[in-house]
């Protein structure tokens, strides 16, 4: 690389708007929280590092590597939260009983729609404040489509092994009548 072309490159500086790539952070429901965020990093060490920057830097330039530095740490957690909520619903789809199973898929399907009537109202919205609105629905939208699809992934599979249980202890049965 010439000298030329190393000064006409432009470095990118980050900024806090740089934080919203990708999904939002997931919304974690009360009753699998304790499970779900178990031994997670939420990343409040690297934020406070980044605040207190911006706090005796006053701009977002001279913090570029907190700012990197808490966007890794908060994509590998929303990663890994993703994953652990997908596995809780399979599991409780597997372990509930089928209609408690069938009610939470309901209430799952009921808060997609919710989330698809809300994404459309705030497709109205302008600006900044529309953006994150919109971004922020999209978030929760994709996330519990993903968890109602592990839900019922899981309901199948349990309503499989219930027949099984029951072919094998219909057939460890006597017989009372003779052919």
């Amino acid at each position: 690389m010439d000298v030329d072309s190393a000064t006409t490159m432009e470095e990118t500086v980050l900024v806090g708007d740089d934080l919203m790539l990708g999904p939002p952070s997931p919304i974690i429901p009360q009753e699998i929280a304790s499970h779900v965020l178990e031994d997670v990093d939420l990343c409040d060490g690297i934020l406070r590092n980044l605040f207190l920057c911006l706090q005796v830097n006053d701009i977002e330039p001279f913090c570029q590597d907190e700012i990197v530095l808490y966007r890794q740490c908060t994509e590998a957690r929303d990663k890994k939260l993703r994953q652990r909520l997908q596995d809780s619903e399979y599991k409780l789809g597997l372990a509930m009983p089928i209609e408690d199973a069938n009610k939470r898929s309901s209430q799952l399907q009921s808060e997609i729609t919710t989330f698809e009537r809300r994404l459309i109202l705030a497709s109205g919205i302008e600006g900044i404040e529309g953006f994150r609105q919109r971004w922020s629905l999209h978030g929760q939208l994709e996330d519990t489509k993903k968890r109602l699809d592990s839900l019922n992934e899981g309901i199948s599979k349990g309503k499989k092994e219930r027949k099984e249980d029951l072919v094998v202890e219909g057939s460890n049965k006597k017989k009372w009548f003779f052919w």
